[in-house]
């Protein structure tokens, strides 16, 4: 996907290409036309000639030269690297847009360092190598051989190969040191990764490492990963720092050979000083874009390297399957589920087993168990963030791989276990930056879950700014901004993930109080720890080893003292004999 990308970028900025490159070709040319102005200049003073109108048509060129020059490259950097900036920006879009395809699955085996890692450093590398490394590549080219058939018109073909002997050589050792550059610059890349994980891992985690005073543990780790990128730079560094000497050594000697053989010729009068100092210039002009040799293999393995890794993510199956579209609407959020068995991929182990539920429009569910019985991937399964099995989940009736997945997910509310809260004022953390809420809907959502008088305690009220996160609140604030931003859209299911664990019983209750006002021709599922989160659900399952046990109301599962009543009897033994009579 990453070589088809440039490929449709280099075919939609072709025209600017082609321009840029024959304006660079252009005024390379016009450049190196200096020496020879330089060498008609120097042929003039050494045939004994002083007067201005003799050395006035040379030096009026070199200033034409000059700036013509100097428009020409203006020009075409501004083509060539502007279109290296433009795709930097889309590659960037790109991976971001990807990320947002990727599943949960995907997630779970890549680190947030790894991930921030491809969008910034990655991407920078691909730039470097089609912008940069791709105008010293043909400038430094084009110079090359305008330089060299300058030295060939005044030397001839023998000379002009025993003086340029040294360069090809140097240029072949250039090209096999890259293949060690690149390799150990994918390894820089891995540590910049693993960097970025543990600041990443830290920051978000300062809480818990100050409760267990683990900050000079962590400084030791961090300095240890840091002193392993180091040690991989230095590796690379090791390799990359041999291009410039090596290009100076080989220059060292093609100087040295061009004494020997054009000092010579000069004296005997078999070239005249001017093209002696022409040809010095041109060699001294080679130097530059042959050392740029070094530049180039560098920053272009860099970018392979890059759009290597990048490939691994931009190629990454995107595992979720979009519906086939033959079910266009959801009028009522009925939920039917039939003999439903689920294995995460590339495991055997069963995570359900055996699910049959039926639950009508305008009706609640509550899914209680245990931890690991399975109750947040019925979640994930109902929210597609897992490929379902054809016939087995039904929404209103109709196979839910028959939605297309944005249009069955618009109709979905979900507030997860972790509430994550971005950095942004509390409004638009509850219209989830979307506007076409009224402020009249944000406060009504936010009365609904019970954080509206908590809200207007702070600062700035709905406009207060949160940390990352939502740092600057407790966990029961969060839930509930968690909760507005699920009740605003005013979904035809509504599946909470143990979001009320973290408040009080007392808000819980009147959370859940108004959820059987504002939803009553509604599907809210609730899935919890907590007894009450379910007591007044019109049904209630237990998971249990990913099977569901037992099912019916808070009333009848008391009646049969099975696991849910075991569950009440450990949150409410001190209330126990109040409700069932145990004798």
């Amino acid at each position: 996907m990453g070589k088809k990308f440039l490929i449709q970028f280099f075919r939609r900025n072709a025209l600017s290409y082609i321009v840029g490159i024959i304006l660079m070709v252009a005024s390379t040319r016009i450049r190196l036309l200096y020496p020879e102005y330089v060498a008609h200049a120097t042929d003039y003073l050494v045939g004994g000639g002083a007067q201005w109108s003799g050395l006035q048509t040379d030096i009026i060129m070199l200033m034409v030269i000059a700036v013509i020059a100097f428009i020409g490259a203006y020009i075409w950097r501004y083509l060539i690297i502007g279109n290296a900036r433009k795709l930097q920006k889309e590659l960037r879009a790109l991976i971001f847009s990807n990320f947002q395809a990727l599943s949960q699955a995907f997630y779970n085996k890549r680190k947030t360092g790894d991930l921030i890692a491809y969008a910034i450093n990655d991407v920078n590398a691909v730039r470097m190598a089609f912008g940069p490394a791709l105008v010293m590549s043909i400038n430094g080219l084009a110079m090359i051989v305008i330089s060299t058939l300058g030295i060939l018109e005044r030397l001839g073909g023998w000379r002009t190969i025993q003086l340029l002997v040294p360069i090809p050589v140097v240029v072949w050792i250039m090209l096999k040191l890259g293949t060690t550059i690149r390799a150990r610059f994918r390894l820089v890349q891995a540590a910049f990764g693993t960097v970025s994980d543990r600041v990443n891992e830290n920051i978000n985690g300062i809480r818990v490492i100050k409760a267990y005073v683990q900050e000079d543990e962590e400084v030791q780790k961090f300095n240890g990963l840091s002193e392993d990128m180091a040690e991989l730079n230095l590796s690379m560094i090791q390799v990359s720092g041999l291009l410039n000497p090596l290009v100076q050594a080989g220059f060292a000697v093609t100087f040295g050979l061009f004494f020997l053989i054009c000092g010579p010729l000069v004296v005997q009068q078999q070239i005249t000083l001017g093209d002696f100092t022409a040809v010095a210039n041109y060699l001294n002009m080679m130097l530059t874009p042959v050392m740029f040799i070094g530049r180039i293999i560098n920053v272009m393995q860099r970018g392979m390297a890059s759009m290597n890794r990048l490939d691994d993510v931009l190629n990454h199956p995107h595992e979720i399957t979009d519906g086939t579209g033959r079910a266009r609407e959801i009028n009522s959020g009925r939920i039917d589920i039939v003999d439903l068995d689920f294995s995460y991929p590339s495991t055997d182990q069963v995570v359900l087993k055996d699910i049959n539920l039926h639950l009508p429009s305008g009706k609640s569910l509550g899914i209680i168990g245990e931890t690991g019985a399975g109750k947040t991937t019925l979640a994930n399964l109902l929210l597609k963030t897992y490929n379902v099995p054809d016939g087995k989940i039904f929404i209103d009736g109709n196979d839910i791989n028959d939605y297309p997945l944005g249009m069955l997910l618009d109709h979905m509310g979900y507030v997860p276990q972790d509430n994550f809260l971005f950095h942004d004022t509390i409004d638009a953390n509850i219209r989830f930056f979307k506007d076409i809420y009224s402020q009249d809907q944000v406060i009504k959502a936010a009365r609904d879950a019970q954080i509206y008088d908590s809200i207007m305690e702070l600062p700035q009220g709905l406009f207060t700014e949160l940390g990352e996160r939502g740092v600057n609140l407790t966990g029961g604030q969060k839930q509930r901004i968690s909760i507005a931003r699920a009740l605003i859209r005013d979904p035809d299911i509504l599946i909470l993930d143990d979001a009320l664990s973290a408040v009080d019983t007392v808000t819980e209750a009147q959370i859940l109080a108004r959820f059987k006002e504002i939803r009553v021709d509604k599907t809210t599922i609730i899935i919890a720890h907590r007894i009450s989160a379910v007591i007044d659900c019109d049904e209630i399952v237990v998971l249990d080893h990913n099977v569901i046990q037992e099912r019916g109301t808070h009333e009848e599962l008391l009646e049969r003292r099975g696991i849910y009543f075991d569950i009440y009897q450990s949150q409410y033994n001190d209330r126990i004999r109040d409700d069932v009579d145990i004798a």
